[in-house]
């Protein structure tokens, strides 16, 4: 074996790339001294290109495929250098792996709000997040746009100048759409496509462009949400009076009206107490309103808060009803729907009771005749 043949066999022959990084979007093959054998094979893999660069000067863009590095194969070739010795000398250029496919489940967001003018609530600040993909779809514009001689480009590298170019959109789109923050979610659809449709121009001069593009969510300050929520309470109430009247009438039923008749007496004792302390404070001074010495006012023992009239329940045949006041029974016990036999029971009771066994009840039958003698 020559000298030649020697150095000849150590030149690269077969020429490819095969990617699991997953977000790799341009990788160059590397050799050291960039010295490619002619004659040597290319393979291009399903959703990748090779781009042919050959002393700085793009010469050509591969498909998928199976190639010989040959100047029937390259035309543009023909009109580059060291060529010669039968074209079996090695030339030194580059190649450049790019990645066709699809680069799915890529994040975009707003930083800051967007300001917008609402129909209903009016200025209104806005945040959205979502989804997007992206694709090279010319190679040859993305290596010379974007990558330039970066050996290995990432998918990170250009994300965030995609993201800010989807938000700058977005806050156009949502800016002018006139529709209303409650109907937007209903219309996030129509909102990507527009959004990328819009951004397919830009990207494009890249080398770019954008499949799909979604509209995750669409939200409000947490403060506005919140009042949000109060109005959509109240609209569940329905009408606030009658709302209220029916809560009342609830804890009526619950045995609400003995503890509101002491409460309210309590209150009204307080109240009394209260004012019978301010009228002290203010005469309390030895001095009176002519500057003569006044003997210590002293204030009037607040009166006992009235008695609290109990409210019962009577139980008949397995059933309840009430609550019926004092007066209401006396009226019973007259009607003869009331008698000593009746059970009997109000709060603070232990247990139901006969009427005539409880003492506040019992006077009602005390001054009702006895019954008629037998034969009488």
């Amino acid at each position: 074996m020559g000298i030649f043949d020697f150095l000849s066999g150590e030149f690269i022959d077969v020429i490819h790339w095969v990617d699991d990084t997953r977000d790799t979007m341009v990788w160059r093959f590397e050799r050291e001294g960039h010295e490619i054998k002619y004659g040597a094979k290319l393979t291009v893999r399903e959703g990748q290109a090779a781009v042919f660069v050959h002393e700085g000067q793009l010469a050509d863009v591969f498909t998928p495929g199976l190639y010989m590095l040959e100047t029937n194969n390259m035309p543009i070739m023909t009109t580059l250098q060291h060529w010669d010795h039968g074209f079996k000398s090695p030339f030194k250029s580059e190649i450049y792996f790019v990645n066709t496919t699809r680069f799915n489940d890529l994040k975009w967001g707003t930083k800051n709000p967007i300001m917008a003018r609402d129909p209903e609530f009016g200025p209104v600040r806005l945040r959205s997040y979502g989804t997007y993909s992206i694709r090279v779809t010319d190679p040859a514009r993305f290596l010379t746009e974007i990558v330039g001689t970066d050996g290995e480009f990432t998918m990170d590298e250009i994300s965030f100048q995609i993201r800010n170019i989807i938000v700058q959109e977005f806050s156009k789109v949502i800016a002018g759409s006139g529709i209303p923050v409650l109907d937007m979610a209903a219309n996030t659809g129509e909102f990507g496509k527009v959004v990328a449709e819009a951004i397919d121009p830009v990207v494009a001069q890249y080398g770019l462009s954008i499949p799909e593009l979604y509209i995750e969510n669409i939200s409000l300050p947490p403060a506005v949400e919140a009042a949000l929520d109060d109005r959509t309470s109240r609209g569940i109430a329905g009408n606030l009076n009658d709302h209220m009247k029916w809560k009342a009438a609830e804890a009526l039923g619950q045995g609400g009206m003995a503890g509101g008749a002491m409460e309210a007496g309590m209150g009204a004792a307080l109240g009394m107490q209260m004012g019978a302390m301010a009228t002290g404070a203010t005469n309390s001074g030895p001095w009176g309103a002519a500057g003569q010495a006044t003997a210590p006012a002293t204030a009037a023992p607040a009166p006992p808060p009235p008695p609290v009239e109990h409210v019962w329940h009577i139980a008949e045949n397995g059933q309840t009803s009430g609550p019926f006041s004092k007066a209401r029974l006396g009226r019973m016990a007259e009607e003869g729907g009331l008698t000593r036999e009746t059970y009997v029971w109000t709060a603070g009771q232990d247990g139901w009771k006969k009427a005539e066994d409880v003492a506040e009840l019992a006077q009602l039958f005390t001054i009702m005749p006895p019954p008629p003698p037998p034969g009488a």
